[in-house]
């Protein structure tokens, strides 16, 4: 790893602050087309999504799902013995997705492709100059020819429940550092995050309750999609609370104790807080270049550009806090950067999955956000459960295909796909979505019998 210690100025031609997965590639990119360019992360090289988002958490999900499977051979193929043990979904974290919490892989990629690394703090220090507070206390300070990319991502939200802070509870990032598993947990906050370690934890055992302020679980996503998998929650032994108010957190003897606004109390061995997370705007220098340190996202145009050079791609645009958004919007920034042609950022059709057991994928438009927004639209609906793949998977088929059709039009502006892989169901309808297919096209079609995916097929019949 490259450390500079002296404490002068250097002239480079591109600072990126932030090295999560879009930070990343566009620096690899950057330097691959011959730029001096220099990172600057204060954590770990690659960002959340490999070390405590998505490549750990989905690896959790796995061994979870597997359980799950073992327990449905008694209905599908005869007898299995099923006995969890959390070791080898801890070995794998640790050794295979993580390498115990270490960026030298990661390091090594962006300096092989010839870009300067430091782990320290970047911050704006004017129009395309930026500070370097370096971990042995030294700094640097650099003036970039063609300007500056913020990727800083986010961080867990410190939630203002009265008696939370000081306790040890959870935040994702230690959940997924966890080498023994209480024997109970409740979780704070019912989205994506907070879903997905729920049913980890559940399935291995552990007794689990899940608190949600708003009126349901994935609050963004279609509301039926959300009762489908607070059935599948409670059918798995999981108590689902929703619309609570949270009024206090205390900590003793190794117990949480979680005090509701209706006046019951919950006690569980470790607490997860999973509701929301803060952007890091705040420690960036922001105001050195007109823009406010407090504000929860930065404006930026179709190319990502946020300033006079200045670009600025991930969470923290307020466009989808997803790694392939970030991706998405590394491809086009880094376009703009080199003076590349291409086409500009659009979010019509931007899709998300949440990896439960069953896959809640969206894509577009809810039905909600559709009429919202002024659209006169018509909405079909298919249980994916009796649809002919369906009916042969058996258990675990739970879910759902819903379309959301701009009726002036005849296109879709709006999907979700729920039930097993979900997620890959929604490709289907990302493209049908971005491209704005004709609904009379699709429904032209012809749809592989049985597949999962021709429950799209019997949705779009449902529009007229």
């Amino acid at each position: 790893m490259s450390e500079q210690s002296e404490p002068q100025d250097r002239t480079v031609d591109l600072v990126v602050i932030g090295a999560g997965p879009g930070g990343e590639a566009l620096a690899t990119g950057a330097a691959r087309a011959g730029l001096d360019v220099v990172v600057v992360d204060r954590h770990l090289v690659g960002g959340e999504c490999p070390y405590y988002g998505c490549i750990p958490s989905k690896m959790m999900l796995r061994a979870a799902d597997s359980l799950a499977e073992a327990r449905r051979v008694g209905v599908l193929a005869g007898d299995a013995l099923v006995t969890p043990s959390w070791t080898p979904v801890a070995t794998r974290l640790d050794q295979e997705a993580t390498s115990g919490w270490d960026d030298t892989i990661a390091v090594e990629r962006l300096q092989d492709a010839g870009a300067t690394v430091h782990h320290g703090v970047g911050r704006l220090d004017g129009a395309a100059r930026v500070r370097v507070e370096l971990t042995d206390g030294s700094s640097v300070t650099y003036e970039a020819r063609r300007g500056v990319v913020l990727n800083p991502g986010t961080r867990p939200a410190a939630l203002p429940i009265a008696g939370l802070e000081g306790t040890p509870y959870w935040t994702n990032r230690d959940a997924v550092r966890v080498t023994e598993l209480p024997g109970s947990l409740v979780v704070i906050g019912g989205g994506p995050i907070g879903c997905e370690m729920a049913q980890v934890f559940a399935r291995f055992g552990v007794r689990v309750s899940v608190l949600e302020a708003g009126p349901r679980l994935l609050g963004p996503d279609e509301p039926e999609a959300a009762a489908i998998l607070e059935d599948v929650f409670v059918s798995e032994g999981m108590r689902v609370m929703t619309g609570v108010e949270i009024a206090a957190v205390s900590y003793d003897d190794g117990a949480f104790t979680v005090a509701l606004g209706d006046g019951e109390r919950l006690v569980a061995d470790k607490l997860l807080v999973a509701a929301g997370r803060t952007p890091n705007l705040d420690d960036l220098g922001l105001e050195s270049v007109g823009l406010d340190p407090t504000a929860r996202s930065v404006e930026v145009d179709e190319r990502m550009r946020a300033g006079d050079r200045l670009w600025t791609i991930g969470d923290v645009t307020g466009k989808g806090a997803f790694t392939h958004v970030s991706m998405y919007q590394s491809a086009i920034a880094l376009r703009d950067i080199l003076g590349e042609d291409g086409p500009p950022a659009r979010y019509h059709a931007v899709p998300h999955t949440t990896f439960t057991d069953p896959e809640v994928g969206g894509v577009g438009m809810t039905e909600r956000q559709a009429r919202d927004s002024g659209l006169d639209i018509r909405v079909g609906t298919a249980p994916l459960e009796q649809s002919s793949r369906g009916f042969v998977h058996g258990p675990g088929a739970r879910g759902l295909v819903k379309v959301v059709e701009d009726a002036a039009r005849g296109v879709l502006v709006g999907a979700t796909a729920m039930g097993p892989a979900g997620g890959e169901i929604l490709g289907f309808l990302a493209v049908a979505v971005h491209a704005e297919v004709p609904t009379a096209t699709l429904r032209s079609m012809i749809y592989a019998y049985p597949t999962f995916h021709r429950t799209i097929e019997t949705a779009l019949a449902d529009l007229s």
